[in-house]
């Protein structure tokens, strides 16, 4: 018995959710790009809501068919006092109607913009859609694995119609009917041999005849009943669920909290943060973030210590590589998790220091790591930037950006985090 099941839920107004979706589908590129320009007004507190999204009418415009020129066409006018049926109409001069285009008002003005509302999820969901970690692998299965996979495991005797594979079915049916009857056909073969030597030769008794007649048409009969198709015939393809190696990832937040870094720039590292934590957060789950903050020393917090605590101090940023490195191997074996790091500073540092940050991340935090970006919340350029640009040129999985102010956020995390990173 064939079932169906309809889908009638509504959404807001009483539309369909089917027509929603389809036009979502349809209009992605648009309503992409109509977020990427709303998330510019908007706060990072404010980011996970939804937003009103506006497209131009050029954008959204559906195909119509029109009457050419030329034919002959039957209008009924209502309230038409003055021609009568015969009366040939003129047609209207081309460029007529008032100099009104196509999307303008009989006034003369132009409609507006098509508006719609977006959700929250919907909002998240094209504003990281086109982000990814940067050269993530897949490492290992895991008992509770989340993803499956389809896969061909050869054929099976019993399954659904749509699976049915005729060729091979059909030639199990052939090598059937090959084995069973091979000895009856071989017999028929001298049978029918005998029986025109039989018929040749004057001598024979009628009775030999027909006897050996009766004995073919029963080896024929016999041959008859062997079926064509036999339900032991039918394979299907077989197909079964099997799981996909997850992809463990960690990502190292570390953020300068020393005395140089003032409360806005303390709060431009934050905002990226904020960002980059949903992000993950919404698209990894398999993802571990570790936190660590540092000014003459380095400590991990925790997610509300690190985005609310207001410790400052001295700077030495190698303090922060250096636990980085001590985490990853207590915890984080590069042969089991794809390793990413985030650093955000002003750049103020000891020169000393800043030569031991680059031996620390050339000799072992590059080569463990997929990906490591690096944030300068400052316009000057500070003895870190300096090092780090020559970290720069030689390791391609290395990335740098400035942020001087809060519009810079977006387009820079965007720009660190978009997909098909250079391997």
């Amino acid at each position: 018995m064939l079932q169906q099941v309809i889908d009638r839920r509504l959404s807001g107004k009483n539309k369909s959710i089917g027509n929603r979706e389809r036009f979502l589908r349809r209009y992605r590129d648009q309503i992409r790009d109509a977020v990427r320009k709303a998330v510019a007004g908007r706060g990072i507190r404010d980011i996970e809501q939804g937003e009103d999204i506006t497209l131009p009418r050029r954008d959204v415009s559906e195909p119509v068919f029109g009457h050419g020129p030329g034919g002959t066409q039957e209008r009924v006018h209502p309230g038409n006092e003055e021609f009568v049926r015969g009366d040939h109409i003129s047609r209207p001069k081309k460029g007529g109607g008032g100099g009104q285009g196509p999307g303008a008002s009989p006034d003369g003005v132009s409609e507006d913009d098509f508006v719609f509302r977006i959700t929250r999820e919907e909002f998240m969901q094209y504003f990281f859609d086109d982000l990814a970690l940067p050269h993530l692998v897949r490492t290992q299965l895991l008992p509770d694995a989340l993803e499956w996979k389809m896969q061909r495991a050869g054929f099976i005797s019993e399954g659904t119609p749509t699976n049915l594979h005729v060729v091979r079915s059909m030639r199990i049916a052939l090598s059937r009917r090959i084995a069973m009857g091979g000895d009856a056909r071989k017999q028929m073969r001298e049978l029918q041999a005998l029986l025109v030597a039989m018929q040749r030769d004057a001598l024979t008794p009628r009775s030999e005849i027909l006897a050996l007649k009766a004995q073919i048409e029963a080896l024929g009969r016999r041959l008859m009943r062997i079926p064509f198709l036999d339900p032991f015939d039918l394979r299907f393809r077989n197909r079964v669920r099997v799981p996909l190696p997850a992809s463990k990832a960690v990502m190292f937040c570390l953020m300068d909290v020393s005395g140089s870094m003032d409360e806005a720039r303390k709060d431009l590292a934050k905002r990226f943060f904020i960002l980059l934590y949903l992000f993950l957060m919404r698209h990894y789950q398999k993802t571990d973030v570790v936190f660590i903050r540092h000014h003459t020393q380095a400590s991990e917090v925790s997610e509300q210590e690190f985005f609310q605590s207001t410790e400052s101090g001295g700077t030495v940023v190698s303090s922060a590589l250096t636990l980085m490195h001590q985490i990853i191997q207590a915890r984080y074996s590069p042969t089991e998790w794809n390793i990413y790091g985030a650093q955000a500073s002003d750049g103020d540092n000891w020169h000393q220091d800043s030569a031991k940050c680059r031996e620390l991340l050339v000799e072992k935090l590059l080569p463990a790591s997929r990906y490591f970006a690096y944030i300068q919340v400052a316009e000057e350029r500070q003895n870190l930037w300096e090092v780090y640009s020559q970290v720069r040129e030689a390791h391609p999985n290395f990335a740098m950006q400035k942020i001087t102010d809060a519009s810079e956020i977006y387009p820079v995390f965007r720009e660190l985090f978009k997909k098909g990173q250079p391997a």
